[in-house]
């Protein structure tokens, strides 16, 4: 059989092409494959015509791995609109073009067949030839392979040098539910042109998701794929309400696996114990954790006003650094206290069970008078950070005529690391000027506001850095709302204390 292609690249004369399909041997069912994947791949180029053929193809030159993988390598379409996981339903049978080889030489061979061979994750590339025991079967990619003649002059090199016959044969490999990836079997079962969930919080053995209306119907199918295709997962669970204020928790449902939510974390080189049906614990903020640990040292004090199970009260105890964490949910204070001494810190903790606002005004007013009343030589830097990002401003206001003596020196007012979302166009300005408004002060010239993480679409988490005024902390102050630092504190503040991250937010929203 030989196959003539009139080839009209853009801007270029005509050209013949000439394909011959002679080397295919032992089974004439390849040259469909071969005509068929070769078809559709010169269909994506435009002004090729077959000669031969009554149709001109004529769409985009190129086709991505992954399309091309999803015409051969996708579960069968009777799986779609499943709802109870059928395994066994999952079964396919494709034709791969293979090259038979001896086996003593695979291993010669294999490097120099790089471009050629299939690159399929759980597909074995060399396997034994089942009519031959001496012999191997090299799998070869079905969308490059067609004949001998898809071998470069390199490979060929190689093939002679090594005395193996270029000839390529069709091989009739099964795919099962296990070579399928969690993508593709949730894109072949799930209604077409729907969103796909393939991704999800880890949690110690925990796949955390938060699933979308449309794919409720699936959600016990799409729990037992993540718990299959993710080693060590064996649980998975659903969020289905909204996390609440007060104790920072959500309403969560078992779609598959285990009920047990008790689980064990690794962040930072710390180890965390908790509940996580009980407690709040966010995998994606362990480069925020590290960030704001950076910020401190030894000798330094922070008072963690939402501490939820440590994840930044024990990283900062850690460097010699003395703590007062707090969290008004009594689960998150057990394992808080739980996991201070499991990373041998809860000497170096003072762990609290109150209201934010109740921590702000007592034991954080108490400490602040005792570390201000210190000899300059002597004071720490104190830091106090607000992980509450649905209302952490509004504590803010706690901070509104909290101590009643001036100190002397403004160099070791509080630093401030305030949490919020925002689905503003500018998140920067509205979580400066909202967090200005409630401490009837400007924050525009003296604060940084640091992107965490895009939480959802036009909603960001965000940090707002700044030192507190001495007119915003102490009693019978005049306050200038126009400037919230005094010109001492002014000429200190650095570059790198504060710089602000309005590039950093731009290019990332």
């Amino acid at each position: 059989m030989v196959l003539w292609i009139l080839w009209r690249p853009f801007g270029f004369s005509r050209r013949l092409l000439k394909l011959e399909s002679h080397s295919i041997t032992e089974s004439k069912s390849l040259i469909p494959l071969a005509w068929t994947s070769l078809t559709q791949t010169l269909s994506k180029a435009p002004g090729i015509l077959l000669l031969g053929q009554r149709k001109i193809f004529s769409t985009m030159p190129e086709i991505e791995t992954h399309e091309r993988d999803s015409e051969l390598f996708s579960p069968p379409s009777d799986v779609r609109g499943m709802t109870k996981l059928d395994r066994t339903a999952f079964k396919k049978t494709v034709s791969i073009p293979v090259l038979k080889v001896r086996k003593e030489v695979v291993s010669k061979l294999m490097p120099s067949l790089k471009r050629a061979a299939l690159q399929r994750p759980g597909i074995k590339r060399v396997i034994e030839d089942p009519e031959d025991k001496e012999s191997r079967l090299i799998m070869l990619d079905p969308y490059k392979m067609f004949t001998h003649d898809s071998f470069e002059k390199a490979e060929l090199s190689v093939l002679e040098q090594l005395n193996v016959n270029p000839q390529i044969s069709e091989y009739n490999l099964e795919l099962t539910y296990e070579n399928f990836k969690s993508e593709e079997i949730l894109r072949a079962v799930l209604p077409e042109g729907q969103d796909v969930t393939s991704g999800f919080s880890r949690v110690g053995h925990i796949a955390h998701l938060n699933l979308r209306d449309h794919q409720l119907p699936f959600k016990h199918l799409i729990g037992e794929v993540m718990i299959d295709k993710n080693p060590g997962i064996t649980s998975a669970v659903n969020k289905i309400n909204s996390i609440d204020n007060t104790y920072r928790n959500f309403q969560m449902e078992v779609l598959s696996g285990e009920q047990n939510m008790m689980t064990k974390v690794r962040e930072n080189n710390y180890t965390y114990e908790f509940d996580f049906s009980k407690v709040y614990w966010n995998p994606r903020l362990s480069t925020e954790h590290s960030r704001i640990t950076e910020l401190l040292k030894p000798g330094d004090v922070l008072f963690d006003v939402f501490a939820g199970v440590g994840p930044f009260a024990i990283p900062v105890a850690k460097k010699n650094c003395t703590v007062f964490a707090n969290d008004l949910n009594p689960e998150s204070h057990k394992w808080l206290l739980h996991n201070c001494k499991l990373n041998k810190v809860d000497q170096k903790v003072k762990v609290f069970n109150l209201d934010g606002k109740d921590f702000l005004q007592g034991p954080i007013k108490e400490e602040l008078m005792q570390l201000l009343s210190l000899s300059k030589e002597r004071k720490p830097s104190v830091h106090i950070v607000m992980n509450l990002p649905a209302k952490a401003i509004e504590f803010l206001s706690a901070f509104k005529s909290l101590l009643d003596e001036q100190p002397c020196s403004s160099e070791i007012l509080p630093i401030v690391h305030c949490y919020s979302f925002s689905k503003d166009a500018n998140p920067t300005e509205d979580v400066r000027q909202r967090a200005g408004a409630v401490l009837g002060i400007s924050l525009e010239a003296c604060s940084s506001v640091h992107l965490v993480r895009n939480v959802a679409p036009n909603k960001e988490m965000l940090c707002i850095t700044f030192q507190i005024p001495a007119a915003v902390l102490y009693k019978n102050q005049t306050r200038n709302p126009e400037n919230c630092e005094d010109p001492p504190l002014k000429r200190q503040r650095t570059a790198e204390a504060f710089s602000d991250e309005k590039t950093q937010l731009a290019s990332n929203t």
